[in-house]
């Protein structure tokens, strides 16, 4: 077989095998060549790509420490200073806005609705006219009675005379004594029938007085449930409409069988607590008012008892039916340390905070938590007023961990603590 030279730099290839073209060698060579290229090109930029992450994850600088872990970055963290303060205690317990007189308006006659004197959603005083029926029925029933007892009057004003001269015919023994005695009987029959006409007569007025219908109490009148023109009777189970009162308004909530006795001991003590009314939410207070009332005995099925509180409502927050939470003013805690709630930590060996040393490192403090209020909590033991709490980074602390720390994050924190402390919710802890 016969072998045909190739140029230099190529290989020595028969007929028969695949790559049969140098150039397609070269090709291949020059593939792999770029593709190790690219991919030393890509290592690289990951690495400087990540490095630089870091950086600004970090600030771009920070202190660093020397560890049997090789060297620490400093954890950047916000700190509140503890403080001395009053705590209030309350008792929590949801509940319902629930009025204190809700009346249906009803006719107590039958007849006309002639005249809707009321707007839908208005304001009503007791004793507002709100509707008339069709007078004239009754005004015919005050007539005919008028009548009666004008003619049965008369009747026994007759009688009477006739008794009169009775008397004086006995004397002279003109008639017997039966006569007499047979017109006194008449004389008290008439005037037991002009008794039964007043009677009438009085029944009758007061049903031409139903005709007007009016309040019978202060509220905001709902929905119309009759309209003008149709005939109402006294059996009808809607009314024409539902007054709700809304000022004063009270609040139905419940409050555990645990602090039943607590309750009781606050009442006996200094009266019926404060109580605030708060949103769904627990960050809005709608109402401020207090205990009136409460049930005399414990729900079995729930372990509550029911409690009522009354609110004067002047702005409307509380409407009927509306859901809300509850918070009863149950005790002061003066004078104590407080720290953000933020600042209070789990772990296995129980509840502990991190405190701030004076060189920017981090210890780990066992403390006795107290009750909460809104977003602050107080330290019963651990901590001190003027100690350094850190409040946000703590998932990334140890003990001894170095931190960086903003000179304005304490009166940042102390700003926002003081602020919830007046506007946030207020809770007893569980």
């Amino acid at each position: 077989m016969m072998v045909k030279h190739r140029p230099m730099g190529c290989r020595h290839i028969t007929a028969s095998h695949p790559l049969n073209n140098c150039s397609i060698m070269i090709r291949l060579r020059k593939a792999l060549r770029l593709a190790e290229a690219f991919g030393v090109a890509g290592l690289c930029t990951l690495f400087f790509c990540g490095r630089q992450a870091q950086q600004e994850q970090t600030g771009g600088h920070g202190a660093w420490k020397a560890g049997a872990g090789g060297p620490q970055q400093a954890v950047p963290v916000v700190a509140s200073k503890a403080y001395v303060g009053d705590i209030h205690v309350y008792i929590t317990g949801m509940g319902s806005v629930t009025p204190l007189q809700t009346v249906t308006v009803k006719t107590r006659v039958d007849g006309e609705l002639v005249q809707v004197l009321f707007r839908e959603g208005q304001a009503i005083r007791k004793g507002d006219l709100l509707a008339v029926i069709d007078p004239r029925p009754f005004e015919a029933q005050v007539t005919q009675a008028v009548g009666q007892l004008a003619r049965d009057r008369a009747l026994l004003a007759n009688a009477r005379i006739d008794l009169s001269r009775y008397v004086d015919l006995i004397k002279q023994n003109a008639i017997p004594e039966q006569q007499l005695a047979t017109q006194q009987a008449l004389v008290q029959q008439y005037e037991g029938t002009v008794t039964l006409d007043s009677g009438i007569l009085a029944n009758a007025r007061v049903q031409l007085s139903y005709c007007r219908i009016t309040a019978p109490a202060s509220g905001k009148a709902g929905l119309r449930l009759v309209d003008p023109g149709n005939i109402v009777h006294a059996a009808d189970p809607n009314g024409i409409v539902v007054i709700t009162q809304l000022q004063p308004i009270s609040v139905v909530f419940s409050i555990p069988e645990d602090n039943v006795q607590r309750l009781l001991a606050k009442i006996r003590s200094n009266g019926f607590p404060e109580v605030k009314a708060f949103d769904r939410s627990e960050k809005t207070q709608l109402a401020q008012g207090r205990l009136v009332s409460m049930d005399n005995e414990i729900d079995p099925s729930t372990g509550t008892v029911r409690c009522k509180a009354e609110f004067a409502n002047q702005d409307n927050q509380l409407f009927p039916g509306q859901f809300v939470n509850a918070h009863m003013l149950l005790d002061v805690q003066e004078k104590t340390v407080i720290v953000p709630q933020a600042a209070v930590q789990k772990g296995p060996q129980g509840t502990f905070v991190y405190l701030v040393r004076p060189d920017r490192s981090v210890s780990v403090q066992q403390v006795a938590v107290g009750p909460s209020e809104g977003d602050l909590t107080a330290i019963d033991t651990g901590v001190s007023a003027g100690d350094l709490a850190v409040v946000e980074g703590a998932d990334r602390l140890h003990e001894g961990a170095k931190v960086l720390m903003p000179d304005t994050s304490r009166a940042v924190a102390r700003a926002a603590g003081a602020s919830d402390r007046k506007h946030g919710r207020r809770q007893e802890p569980h």
